[in-house]
């Protein structure tokens, strides 16, 4: 049985999860930001780590170092909506959630198991939580940071897929988090960069918002994860759901009866932010409200440091912390009755390291992505590839990328795997610094082509703006002006839209490489051998 801490400064430490790595630039390594991680320790046993950016062969090591070092074992959690590989390199990654939905009657199977495939290869990383699945209904289209990430556009398609996920996750032993409470898919302001307001009233929240969160109460989901919203329907203060206790506690805790852990989104994001405020007085603040973990909070001392101070002075009721302690040490407590206290530093005692990245895994994530991909637009005559004529090259592929400024693998598989399918044809991208006179260039080159792909990356990112940049959209729309070509979305199929002159359009959900892949297989399958002329050129309008 693993002991919870005593000192009242080693209680509150074990409700700190700051962050370990980061993606946003400047970006740093799970290993390089291990030795901030081990210093802080020192003096404050912080409950457990938000991981980001590591890879699959170094940060099991490094995990199992910072979890040697620490006086409590260490529970670790990151965003892996979309697989471990969205923050491991090198282990399987998924297509977005919407991508699930349009594989038809399938869609549950296909989530639950990849669920199992993500949870094997986090629980063989020493990851303990899932921060997922996505419990927002995507009721506003131009969603800038939920979109595609939710499963569905409807309350009753998102609860049958994160039940599904929940399914999937919990058999294998990893702790799933709804998100975002109690629904962040009516904003149209990324809560990144501000505080976003839902204007529904309860009865409307009640009806379409919070119905996935019940459903996910009911199928055990281990945490919830508050939104960095406002919703003056459920509090008039106005105050953010993370901040709010009508919302937290009279609603989460009282009428959906949840009685698992409440964890915040990140505390760095400008939603939860207000100027001048004391990060400890922050923390006090949704502590009272009925947070229990503080997650990717900047200044742990400082807030510890605090909160002390508060609880002493009698400020803040120690029953609160206590109260936010048993709950997360409850989640301690249960990884160690299923698979033994040991797996904290060894986590080949809950999963072997070789499922990660396996090649069966990697299999299953590309049979998802290819039944993902829907024709949108289009009649079967029109889905052809033609073979290129006298004089002319093949086909040619245009990735339209909005932002280039994080992470991202977007660009270097479909290119690799598209002139490996295309040899004869070319590839081309548009980015955020591609200047006018190069793109009436590329318009003339794309003359010679018998036929082409513009593939559009319009996706919800973390401080980025949503959509095609006014240059981009422009291009869409002369190049498909001039020509017959083939408008794939690689995101949202929202894109789809905005281009209605356009005759064919695919819809492919996601731009990982599963995707990537599955996508160009499609338009390889595509081909015909009837040869393309300048007379009937189907690239030409």
């Amino acid at each position: 049985m693993l002991a919870p801490p005593k000192s009242l400064k080693d209680r509150i430490s074990q409700l700190i999860f700051p962050r370990l790595g980061s993606n946003m630039s400047p970006t740093i390594s799970v290993e390089a930001d291990a030795a901030r991680i081990e210093s802080l320790m020192d003096d404050y046993p912080i409950g457990g780590l938000c991981l980001f950016n590591g890879d699959r062969i170094r940060t099991p090591q490094t995990l199992t170092r910072l979890q040697s070092r620490s006086t409590y074992p260490l529970l670790i959690g990151t965003d892996m909506e979309r697989g471990l590989g969205q923050q491991l390199k090198g282990a399987t990654v998924f297509p977005h959630g919407m991508a699930f939905q349009a594989t038809g009657k399938e869609d549950e199977k296909l989530l639950e198991k990849s669920a199992r495939i993500a949870a094997r290869e986090a629980l063989a990383a020493g990851l303990h939580m899932s921060f997922s699945p996505v419990a927002d209904v995507n009721s506003n289209p131009r969603n800038p940071i939920i979109s595609t990430r939710a499963y569905g556009s409807t309350p009753q398609t998102v609860s049958r897929l994160l039940k599904a996920y929940i399914r999937g996750a919990s058999a294998e032993g990893l702790f799933t988090t709804a998100k975002h409470f109690p629904g962040h898919g009516d904003t149209d302001v990324d809560s990144h960069e501000a505080l976003p307001v839902v204007t529904r009233s309860r009865l409307e929240l009640e009806e379409l918002e919070l119905i996935p969160f019940r459903e996910a109460v009911s199928a055990g989901v281990s945490l919830m994860m508050t939104a960095h919203v406002s919703y003056p329907g459920l509090d008039p203060t106005g105050a953010e759901a993370t901040r709010s206790k009508p919302i937290l506690t009279n609603l989460l805790r009282q009428d959906l009866v949840f009685k698992g852990v409440v964890i915040s989104d990140s505390l760095l994001m400008a939603g939860a932010d207000h100027e001048g405020e004391h990060p400890g007085e922050m923390a006090a603040t949704l502590l009272r409200a009925g947070v229990d973990i503080l997650l990717d909070i900047k200044d742990v001392p400082t807030t510890v440091d605090y909160l002390v101070e508060l609880v002493n002075s009698g400020e803040l009721d120690v029953k609160v912390i206590d109260a936010a302690l048993q709950r997360v040490w409850s989640l301690k407590t249960r990884f160690a009755a299923r698979f033994g206290p040991g797996a904290f530093i060894d986590p080949s005692l809950a999963q072997p390291y070789s499922v990660i990245g396996c090649d069966e895994h990697r299999a299953f994530a590309m049979e998802v992505a290819e039944k993902s991909i829907q024709v949108a637009m289009g009649e079967s005559d029109q889905l052809v590839l033609y073979k290129a004529g006298l004089g002319q090259y093949g086909t040619a592929c245009v990735l339209v990328r909005p932002h280039t400024t994080y992470n991202d693998p977007t660009a270097a598989p479909l290119e690799k795997a598209f002139m490996g399918a295309f040899p004869d044809g070319g590839f081309f991208q548009i980015l955020p610094d591609t200047r006018d006179d190069e793109l009436e260039d590329l318009l003339e080159k794309l003359e010679g082509f018998a036929n082409i792909i513009v593939a559009v990356v319009v996706k919800p990112a973390a401080w980025h703006k949503f959509g095609l940049l006014p240059s981009q959209a422009a291009f869409v729309h002369e190049v498909s002006a001039r020509f017959k070509i083939f408008l794939v979305a690689l995101g949202s199929p929202i894109v789809l839209a905005d281009f209605d002159q356009v005759k064919v359009g695919i819809c492919a959900y996601s731009d990982v490489e599963p995707t990537m892949l599955a996508l160009v297989k499609y338009l390889k399958s595509l081909e015909t051998e009837t040869q393309a002329t300048f007379g009937t050129l189907p690239g030409r309008a």
